[in-house]
């Protein structure tokens, strides 16, 4: 039964059929997620169109691609190489037209592995913070309000780099109620939490440091894109 349901969800079997029609320009191919290799490998088997890009999943889960890079990162605490990649991603998606199309492959996992921190902020700094909330009890939802105002890429500021072009999200879920806005914490999905939010997750589990931290989500200068 258990073997049973990991298949029914399998990228190769739940991800061809949500795939769109290929756009009249381009088609990028971004994603993070412990599945990230293996939905890539799906999209380059059933896509008909002109394709590339570039993937992050965790460190041993590297699936042969052809034409979508795949990069492998730390989970569940960020590294360099994670940083490196989401800031790679971010440029990759600048100077779009309204003709191409950005292909998001999200699954669980993606938040540590796609993370770049915000201006001001350090790796250091992130990964400081996720371990003080892995230790903390705090839960997925509340922990990935904290990382979206914590990162230049999630709770929708990727999908603003991408306009004008169209994004398209397909998202695996190992998120209880399947929220896209907290699946690896919603790069591509609006925000409707808010610096404020953070802020008091921080003092519901009494979190105090790293300092630059606090002092980040206390300013709260440049919020999350909102739904609408």
């Amino acid at each position: 039964m258990f073997d049973a349901a990991i298949a029914a969800a399998l990228p190769d079997k739940t991800l061809p059929a949500y795939l769109p029609k290929p756009p009249k320009g381009r088609t990028l191919v971004v994603g993070c997620g412990k599945a990230a290799a293996s939905m890539a490998k799906a999209v380059e088997d059933h896509w008909l169109g002109e394709l590339s890009g570039m993937v992050v999943t965790r460190y041993g889960y590297h699936v042969q691609t052809q034409r979508i890079e795949v990069v492998e990162a730390a989970h569940p605490v960020p590294d360099e190489a994670g940083r490196k990649a989401a800031e790679r991603m971010l440029k990759m998606v600048q100077g779009l037209s309204a003709d191409d199309l950005v292909l998001f492959l999200v699954s669980g996992g993606g938040s540590a592995l796609l993370s770049l921190p915000a201006p001001g902020l350090t790796l250091a700094d992130k990964q400081a913070i996720n371990k003080a909330l892995l230790k903390s009890g705090a839960n997925i939802t509340e922990m990935n309000c904290v990382r979206k105002h914590l990162s230049a890429v999630k709770g929708g500021r990727l999908a603003a780099a991408c306009a004008p072009a169209k994004v398209i999200t397909l998202a695996i879920s190992d998120i209880p109620g399947d929220d896209p806005a907290v699946i690896a914490s919603g790069p591509t999905v609006a925000d409707a939490t808010t610096f404020a939010d953070a802020v008091a997750i921080l003092e519901k589990y009494r979190i105090s440091e790293p300092k630059t931290v606090v002092d980040h989500l206390r300013a709260a200068k440049d919020e999350t894109p909102k739904p609408g």
